[in-house]
């Protein structure tokens, strides 16, 4: 405390203990706050991350070796027995890890990055831009993006390539309506206007003006998103289009398992393993969906009355 009565300040003396939260303690002050869903939800990603990153570290056998057994039963050797060929199922859902969620993220991003641009062109420009690209992305959200999507892959072959660029596309349609319509509501506000009236061109308005104040809305459909490309992914490697093997992948491992699923009456072990890449993709998605709702709670400033 101050011994000087002159100098005394009240103000002053709180101020000299009080100090600015850093971005980490923010952070965990957040997580500390959180509902128990979200806890979980950021508890199963993290071990999701993990895997994914560690797979040849973590997995007991390679992604595609072969043993001389196949469908063998759980064991010690193998955790979930062996598949259809005698490869490690243990092991390949680790790799799936890799494979499925790594695919999944790099197609939401390419599309967030495709439909965000285009959606904050279309809001900002208006008049034939915007009427062009609205429509053209009418016409494409009228046909089923799983049928299209098999039409396509079907067409220019099913490579991880073509696969991410092809749902990439089908998907960022539905990032550039929700783009275009936060971004409207933004683009009449006072300091836009007065950014163009400055000269600013439209890439720094995009960067500077617009897209830091719709961040929250789209953050919160990334991991929506993110759930639909993820699934999607699977549905079209249980139909056999999508990831092909070798490489592990989660629906591709239900279908190449699904029969199985008629011995249960004799061995329920057996009858569960096609289930276990199932049960993976459906946790996955519980766990996204159930950080978001926290998320969008948090944003929209809204308070549960206590």
């Amino acid at each position: 405390m101050k011994t000087d009565s002159e100098t005394y300040s009240a103000l002053g003396e709180v101020g000299d203990f009080q100090q600015r939260r850093t971005r980490w303690a923010r952070i965990r002050l957040d997580l500390a706050k959180s509902p128990m869903t979200a806890k979980f939800g950021l508890l199963v990603i993290l071990i999701y991350v993990v895997v994914a990153l560690f797979a040849p570290l973590i997995a007991p056998h390679g992604e595609a070796e072969v043993f001389p057994i196949p469908y063998a039963p759980w064991s010690s050797e193998f955790i979930f027995g062996t598949d259809q060929i005698g490869r490690d199922i243990f092991s390949r859902l680790i790799y799936g890890a890799r494979n499925t969620v790594g695919i999944a993220v790099a197609t939401t991003a390419l599309a967030f990055i495709i439909g965000g641009i285009l959606g904050l062109a279309a809001a900002i420009a208006r008049g034939w831009l915007d009427q062009l690209l609205s429509r053209t992305v009418d016409v494409l959200m009228a046909i089923p993006s799983l049928i299209f999507a098999l039409v396509l892959l079907s067409i220019f072959g099913s490579t991880v390539t073509n696969l991410i660029i092809i749902i990439a596309v089908l998907d960022s349609t539905r990032v550039f309506r929700l783009t275009r319509a936060v971004s409207i509501n933004v683009v009449v506000m006072d300091y836009v206007e007065a950014a163009r009236l400055r000269g600013e061109g439209l890439i720094w308005i995009m960067r500077r003006e617009i897209l830091p104040n719709i961040m929250p809305p789209l953050i919160a459909e990334f991991g929506l998103r993110f759930c639909f490309v993820f699934l999607t992914i699977a549905a079209l490697s249980f139909l056999g289009v999508g990831i092909q093997p070798p490489t592990a992948d989660w629906g591709s491992m239900v279908r190449e398992n699904a029969s199985l699923i008629q011995f249960a009456q004799y061995d329920i072990k057996a009858g569960l393993t096609p289930l276990l890449p199932a049960a993976a993709i459906a946790l996955l998605t519980v766990a996204v969906n159930f950080v978001v709702d926290w998320f969008l709670h948090k944003t929209s400033g809204i308070r549960d009355e206590q």
